[in-house]
């Protein structure tokens, strides 16, 4: 006799829904592209949009986008506006600055874990990406130092051994990489990236050969050449690329 086909049954990638980890990495994805459009400012500061628009521009459904907007709006980086939208979060320097003491602190006990904790294969990879920071120095596109800033916080993140920190320091990263965009690619005289390049290179060589006490100094210096670039911003940047609702300053 024919086993009955009208009970419960499992639902399998056939049916047309997709794996628990693919759904997992479309969220992950669809916040890297946000948060990438974020960095670039290709999502201008103060800019108001739709959840549809951000489907639009990213190519991912609705879930993942969702997904992404809440986990963007815990960082403080979207604003969620009931019944207009969303709106990507003005840039306050001033309270940007005192975040990133805020990071200081954060990072030097970050540091310090991944020096004392770093094992072979966490120093092979930093050696690795200290080479290829010293090769290209001269070379690297901003774009192409973004992508290698995000590893190195991964790369720091992992051999500090301890996945609380990520969420706390995850939109801390994002909003000075945007920081650091802003300064190199609007600024009068388009500074080098060759001094942020030397800051990464002193922190992942002294983790690398697991000197904590050097690589809390190469982090704090590091951290001290991104607060000198406040002092530029304050003075020197159009306010309209830290809210583009602001009328934009006339050259004259």
């Amino acid at each position: 006799m024919a086993q009955r086909a009208d009970g419960p049954r499992l639902v399998t990638a056939e049916d047309g829904a997709p794996p628990r980890r693919n759904r997992v990495n479309l969220f992950e994805l669809a916040y890297q592209r946000i948060e990438e459009l974020l960095v670039r400012c290709e999502l201008a500061p103060g800019r108001f949009l739709a959840m549809q628009d951000l489907q639009d521009i990213t190519g991912f459904g609705r879930t993942p986008v969702h997904h992404a907007v809440n986990r963007l709006a815990a960082d403080t980086l979207i604003v969620i506006r009931p019944r207009h939208g969303l709106q990507i979060a003005p840039i306050d320097l001033a309270r940007e600055r005192v975040l990133l003491h805020l990071r200081r602190d954060i990072e030097r006990f970050v540091i310090r874990l991944a020096a004392e904790r770093a094992g072979p294969s966490h120093r092979n990879q930093m050696l690795h990406m200290e080479r290829l920071l010293r090769e290209r120095r001269d070379g690297l596109t901003l774009a192409e130092f973004n992508t290698l800033d995000r590893r190195i916080d991964q790369m720091v993140l992992a051999a500090a051994g301890e996945p609380f920190l990520e969420h706390t320091l995850r939109p801390l990263h994002t909003i000075f990489r945007r920081i650091g965009f802003i300064y190199h690619a609007h600024m009068a005289q388009m500074p080098s990236l060759e001094g942020t390049i030397d800051h990464h290179i002193a922190v992942l060589n002294a983790i690398a050969t697991r000197n904590v006490e050097r690589a809390v100094s190469a982090s704090d210096a590091l951290i001290a050449f991104v607060d000198g670039m406040f002092d530029e911003m304050e003075t020197r940047i159009d306010p309209s690329l830290l809210d583009c609702s602001v009328e934009p300053l006339l050259n004259t």
